[in-house]
């Protein structure tokens, strides 16, 4: 199957509303691999890697976040997979 990588940053209040576990929690059921993190600005920065239909379903779940989470924009580049495994929060 083919692998694909997405690099997302999401915008809207995003932070402080469990956006960043409920992402992990959906990449983890989905074997997504890659990473969440809180930006200074604001924002939250994802990277997904893994089969293309996966990591299209997680960019989708970025527009809606966590219940608590109010979206207003999600930014996606596409590129090549960097053989990231695993998912992680990063601080």
């Amino acid at each position: 199957m083919s692998r694909t990588r997405a690099h997302v940053f999401v915008s809207g209040r995003v932070q402080g509303v469990y956006y960043r576990a409920t992402t992990r929690e959906r990449a983890q059921k989905r074997g997504v691999d890659g990473w969440v993190r809180n930006l200074d600005d604001g924002r939250v920065e994802a990277v997904f890697e893994g089969p293309e239909d996966d990591v299209d379903a997680m960019v989708e779940f970025c527009h809606e976040g966590s219940d608590r989470a109010n979206v207003t924009d999600v930014a996606v580049e596409y590129g090549e997979p960097e053989g990231i495994d695993g998912f992680e929060v990063r601080w």
